[in-house]
């Protein structure tokens, strides 16, 4: 019979037998005589020559059909196949056999989901020489005889889980490269702002000092007393806008005081610059951290201010640090026009992807959400040494 004159009602029953059983019922009502004949002719032809790998397994586990695709991914022969344990050429998840009882086949495929289309998950292939590779499937299932068979589709992603593998040590590095670069920043701030401090600070007060020994001296005019009044004023803000300059660069309370002065501080100078009020909630005891975790933290909560002060246009902010369980939780929250998903993925976020990196250099954790009613909260969870 040709194709041509199958009936319609044929045709469509044909077709919903492939798709359903994905070859295996079919194969076996083909050996049994059981199909019509364009199924008896026509579909072997069809999983023999798909380039996908194609395994049917019975309740069991034993494999009762297998394409030559499937033959030459495991490096072994379609007879060999034929019989066999599903689990010779599928590793199954450990989790799974903790029980003791093997789990059904279906489940094989739920431990990692994978590729493109909601049935594909990653499983581990083994080949004949016992090598290893991994796998991406689909399984599907059907009855023939009250008895259950499972189909399943396999496809070889070593190449893209080689790239994949390649994207992640990629990743790990610019990682490690932005952390590298954090790390000479702040060396360098500090640098900058000791120098600051202690060369030009210095500076600029002995030419106080002689300015003020200079105006006690007798005989000057009120036009040479007027005069030395006016460098008096601005050596002060010379002097004022050098120690915001080195402050910004690098408290001084950070390195003297610790994590909680310079919070303190932080939130002090923001206050009077900008007329936001600002509550902070920490211990001094629980602030006591190493170096690093304090520069970090303290680098963290001064980009949020800053992004709070540009962008949020807010009346309010809290910041929130306490430790538990050997972790530092930080929690700032302002009461603004809150921030949206595309806000954080903007290009120019620059601020918060600088939290981000900083954040992550520590293996610490960073959430940031918009509060209800309109708002912004950012939640930071940083891991601290015992």
């Amino acid at each position: 019979m040709s194709l041509m004159r199958l009936s319609g009602k044929g045709l469509q029953a044909a077709v919903f037998l492939i798709g359903l059983a994905g070859g295996a019922v079919i194969a076996r009502l083909a050996r049994t005589g059981r199909a019509p004949r364009l199924l008896r002719n026509r579909s072997p032809g069809i999983i023999e020559n798909a380039s996908d790998a194609i395994i049917s397994t019975d309740e069991t586990q034993h494999i009762v059909l297998a394409n030559p695709s499937a033959a030459a991914m495991f490096s072994t022969t379609v007879a060999d196949m034929q019989g066999s344990l599903l689990a010779r050429f599928i590793s199954p998840d450990p989790i799974l056999l903790a029980g003791g009882a093997a789990p059904n086949v279906s489940t094989w495929f739920s431990a990692g989901r994978s590729g493109r289309r909601a049935t594909d998950y990653a499983v581990t292939g083994v080949r004949a020489s016992g090598e290893s590779f991994p796998l991406e499937g689909s399984v599907s299932s059907s009855t023939e005889s009250g008895e259950s068979l499972y189909t399943i589709i396999l496809r070889d992603v070593t190449e893209r889980q080689q790239v994949q593998d390649k994207l992640s040590r990629s990743h790990a590095q610019l990682r490690q490269l932005s952390a590298a670069l954090q790390t000479i920043r702040e060396e360098e701030r500090t640098h900058i702002a000791r120098e600051l401090h202690d060369d030009l600070g210095q500076l600029l007060a002995s030419l106080r000092m002689d300015l003020t020994l200079l105006q006690q001296q007798p005989g000057a005019s009120a036009d040479a007393l007027r005069l030395m009044k006016g460098m008096e004023d601005n050596l002060l803000t010379a002097i004022t806008s050098l120690r915001r300059i080195a402050t910004n660069l690098r408290p001084r309370a950070l390195d003297e005081g610790g994590l909680f002065f310079a919070l303190q501080g932080l939130r002090d100078d923001w206050v009077d610059r900008y007329g936001i009020p600002c509550d902070l909630y920490a211990d001094e005891n629980e602030l006591r951290l190493d170096d690093t975790a304090s520069t970090a933290v303290f680098r963290i909560v001064q980009e949020a201010l800053t992004n709070i002060a540009r962008h949020a246009d807010a009346s309010h902010v809290t910041l929130n640090l306490f430790r538990t369980d050997h972790q530092l939780l930080v929690t700032i929250r302002d009461n603004g026009r809150g921030i949206t998903p595309d806000d954080m993925e903007k290009a120019e976020s620059l601020g918060l992807i600088g939290m981000r990196e900083r954040v992550w250099a520590m293996n610490g954790e960073i959430t940031v959400s918009a509060e209800e009613p309109p708002g912004t909260r950012i939640e930071i969870v940083l891991p601290l040494p015992e």
